[in-house]
């Protein structure tokens, strides 16, 4: 108890001012320097996403550029929108809603750029295969070993926390809650299962993943629309409440609302990133893995990932608890997600918020899965590769047993140090950046 309450004080020191403005700062420059990419091609990357293939790929790649985009999408839709969006209207108020929202417009440039570096400065890995990611190119940033390792670092306990022990515990959670079973039965099928992902090498995590993404998505877009359509009168009402509630929140005194803004920013920033992750460089990761020559074009398409989890799936949460009325009824977490669903499903609604956050949550943990092996080879040089897999195997068995209320506090402290490494390479490298889109202009506009 005492370690969760020292992990919140942190969070509370960590999350204030100087880190909200840093993050906002970077991305409202990055927008600017790169002339509004984002805006300026925002149909560019649906094309390119939706004319995308998904293989073959070559012998010194661990996947295409499509199959990077799928696995980008599969990380940043995960419980962190069922659960942790809910965390943030809880905690920040209706007005997180907004921030979250204009949060992930700024963040498409970040993504953008962590993305069209990875692939820039991707290069062979101790194991024979395409290497990419922060770890990649902070090296070209003075400081020599130091971000990148610390980014690696970082990653990899992102990976093990966020990414394996809360995703395996909110799937034993989910499956006990609808099925009479164990949760040392559930604990150990997702052992077994990890297990032979993991066994698999890169390939099989790729192919799973590619076969749960699609699935996961659908079921998640068909039922939120239903909510929507459900409650249509709410939406324009609800629209009004996030605006007041982003700007205007009832407070006495102009610190205490100075403090609700910051509140509201901070949750709406800090789980609107965890969310769809831009900023923390896992997309760029899987598009490092790709051994793609196409760095432009790969920043361009994984600009829509961050937008459809953050600007879509991560909005359409928070405004399906605000429309249904439930945001302000106590509950938190999945449990006040499962409340708007229920407002239309009834009881089923807490089958499909609990179907969601299995599919969600088996989706970032085979995504995962990915992501800790490349910063394990790249922290190792490809050595102890059987350690890893215990490692992560083993995480997974852990997590769908414990209690990992501190872990999910501990992964804001987590993401803060994964965003100022990154960050700051993002920024001094721009000029690298801009160079590689005014080439990219030159050669589409001949």
């Amino acid at each position: 108890m005492y370690i969760n309450d020292f992990i919140l004080l942190l969070n509370d020191i960590v999350w204030s001012w100087p880190l909200l403005i840093f993050i906002v700062g970077t991305a409202v420059a990055t927008t600017v320097f790169l002339s509004g990419i984002q805006f300026r091609y925002f149909f560019r990357s649906w094309k390119l996403v939706l004319s995308s293939e998904g293989g073959p790929r070559d012998e010194a790649s661990d996947m295409t550029p499509f199959q990077a985009f799928l696995n980008a999408l599969s990380t940043s839709i995960g419980n962190g929108s069922v659960a942790g969006i809910a965390t943030a209207v809880y905690s920040g108020g209706p007005g997180a809603a907004f921030w979250i929202f204009i949060m992930g417009l700024l963040a498409m440039a970040i993504r953008y750029s962590e993305v069209y570096l990875s692939s820039k400065f991707a290069t062979q890995s101790a194991i024979g295969s395409s290497l990419g990611g922060p770890m990649i190119y902070l090296r070209h940033v003075p400081g020599k070993r130091f971000l990148p390792v610390t980014y690696a670092f970082f990653c990899f306990l992102l990976s093990l926390s966020s990414g394996n022990a809360m995703q395996a515990n909110s799937i034993r959670v989910g499956l006990t809650h609808i099925l009479p079973i164990s949760k040392e039965l559930v604990a150990l099928v997702l052992f077994v299962f990890i297990l032979y992902v993991m066994l698999g090498g890169a390939s099989r995590i790729v192919k799973v993943s590619d076969r749960i993404v699609p699935i996961k998505v659908g079921v998640f877009f068909i039922s939120s629309f239903i909510v929507l359509l459900y409650h249509y009168q709410s939406i324009i009402p609800a629209f009004k409440t996030i605006f007041q509630g982003a700007f205007t929140p009832q407070a006495l005194g102009g610190a205490a609302i100075g403090f609700s803004v910051q509140h509201a920013l901070r949750f709406g920033i800090a789980r609107g990133l965890n969310a769809s992750e831009a900023g923390l460089g896992v997309a760029g990761i899987f598009y490092g893995g790709t051994s793609s020559k196409k760095p432009v074009e790969n920043g361009i398409m994984s600009m829509l990932s961050a937008f459809i989890s953050a600007n879509l799936v991560c909005f359409l949460v928070a405004l399906m608890i605000v429309v249904s009325g439930v945001w302000n009824n106590g509950l938190t977490s999945i449990a006040l997600t499962s409340s708007a669903y229920e407002t239309v499903f009834g009881a089923f609604g807490g089958w499909i918020v609990t179907f969601l956050s299995i599919s969600f949550g088996m989706g970032v943990l085979v995504s995962y899965a990915y992501i800790a092996r490349a910063c394990w080879i790249f922290l190792t040089n490809g050595r102890f590769m059987p350690a890893f897999i215990t490692i992560f195997c083993v995480t997974t068995l852990i997590g769908a047993l414990a209690k990992v209320e501190v872990v999910w506090n501990a992964t804001d402290l987590i993401n803060a140090g994964l965003l100022c490494s990154n960050l700051v390479g993002i920024l001094y490298l721009l000029p690298v950046i801009k160079k590689g889109l005014i080439e990219y202009r030159k050669q589409n506009t001949e």
